[in-house]
C-alpha cells in the first residue's frame, strides 16, 4: 500500500516548472484568446444577440469586397517591395561581416523602424510630402515641380509608400538569419568543384534561400494587412482596406447596428492572416533543416 502511494506520488506532474509561464498564458488569454472568441461569437449574432448568419453575407457587398481587394493590393505591394529591397539591404549587411559596425548599426537601426508605424509615421510622411511638407515645397521652389499632386499620399498609393517605410527594415530583420545560415563549407565546395559564383547561387544559395525568402514575404504581407493606425491617420475619407471599414462598423454614428458586420470583417481578417502564417511556419520548418 505504502509503494503503491509512494509510486502514485511519483507520477504525479511537476508544476513548478511552469510557473514562469502563467504570466505568459494569461497575456495569451487576455489579449488573444477572449478578443478572438468575442470576434468568433459576435461575427455570427445580430444586435439582440440571437443567431445569424446575415453578418457573412455583408461580406459580399460592394463594399466589404471592394475594402478586401483594397488590402490585398496594399498587403501584397508592400511585400514585394519590402521583401525585394529588404533582402538586398541584408545582403549587403550581412557581406560586411559579424563584428562590423556598420552591420550592428544597420540591424540595430532596423529594428527600430520596424516599430516606427502609427501615428508617428504618419505625421512625419505628412510633416515631409505632404500639402506643405519640407520636400514638397523644396521640389516646388527648386525645380517648380508639384510633389504633392492630387493627394496621392492620403490614397491607396500614399499607403504603399508608407508602409513599405516599415516594410523593409523588418524584412532585414527577419531574413538577415537566414543569409548567416548559408556556410562557407558549401561555397568552397562548390568552387572546388569548379562552379562559378553565378553557379553557386543559382544552384544552392538561392534554392536554399528561397524557402525563407517566402516565408519573410508572407510575415510582411500579414503585416501590412493586419496594419491600422497609419491609415487611420492617413485616410480621412472612404473606406479603401478593411481595418478602416471595420473601424466604419463600429464608430459610425450614420451607419446604426452595424457593430456585428465590424465583427463578421473581422473575422474575414482572421482566416486570412492565419492561412498566411500557416504557409509561413511551413516554410520556416523547411527552412531550419538547414540552418544552424
Amino acid at each position: 500500500m505504502s509503494d503503491r502511494a509512494e509510486g502514485g506520488r511519483g507520477r504525479r506532474p511537476a508544476v513548478g516548472p511552469f510557473l514562469p509561464l502563467l504570466p505568459f498564458l494569461g497575456f495569451l488569454l487576455v489579449f488573444l484568446v477572449v478578443p478572438t472568441l468575442t470576434v468568433v461569437v459576435g461575427a455570427f449574432q445580430d444586435e439582440s444577440g440571437a443567431f445569424t448568419l446575415g453578418n457573412l453575407d455583408a461580406l459580399t457587398s460592394d463594399a466589404a469586397l471592394t475594402a478586401l481587394r483594397g488590402s490585398l493590393v496594399l498587403s501584397g505591394a508592400t511585400a514585394v517591395l519590402g521583401a525585394a529591397l529588404g533582402a538586398v539591404l541584408a545582403f549587403l549587411v550581412v557581406s560586411v561581416g559579424p563584428s562590423s559596425l556598420i552591420r550592428r548599426a544597420t540591424l540595430s537601426v532596423s529594428g527600430v523602424l520596424a516599430q516606427f508605424g502609427g501615428i508617428t509615421l504618419a505625421f512625419a510622411w505628412i510633416a515631409t510630402i505632404g500639402p506643405v511638407g519640407i520636400v514638397t515645397n523644396a521640389m516646388s521652389d527648386w525645380f517648380s515641380a508639384d510633389l504633392y499632386g492630387s493627394g496621392w499620399l492620403f490614397g491607396l498609393p500614399g499607403l504603399v509608400v508608407v508602409y513599405t517605410y516599415f516594410q523593409v527594415p523588418l524584412m532585414v530583420i527577419v531574413f538577415a538569419p537566414a543569409l548567416d545560415g548559408l556556410r562557407q563549407e558549401w561555397r568552397e565546395a562548390a568552387v572546388n568543384l569548379g562552379a562559378t559564383r553565378a553557379q553557386y547561387w543559382r544552384h544552392v544559395g538561392v534554392p536554399l534561400l528561397f524557402p525563407a525568402f517566402l516565408g519573410s514575404a508572407l510575415l510582411l504581407f500579414a503585416n501590412a494587412f493586419a496594419a491600422y493606425a497609419t491609415a487611420a491617420v492617413l485616410v480621412s475619407q472612404g473606406q479603401p482596406i478593411v481595418p478602416l471599414l471595420i473601424r466604419q462598423a463600429i464608430t459610425s454614428e450614420v451607419l446604426l447596428g452595424q457593430a456585428n458586420v465590424g465583427f463578421a470583417l473581422a473575422l474575414e481578417m482572421i482566416v486570412v492572416v492565419s492561412v498566411v502564417m500557416l504557409a509561413y511556419n511551413l516554410l520556416l520548418r523547411r527552412t531550419s533543416r538547414w540552418m544552424p
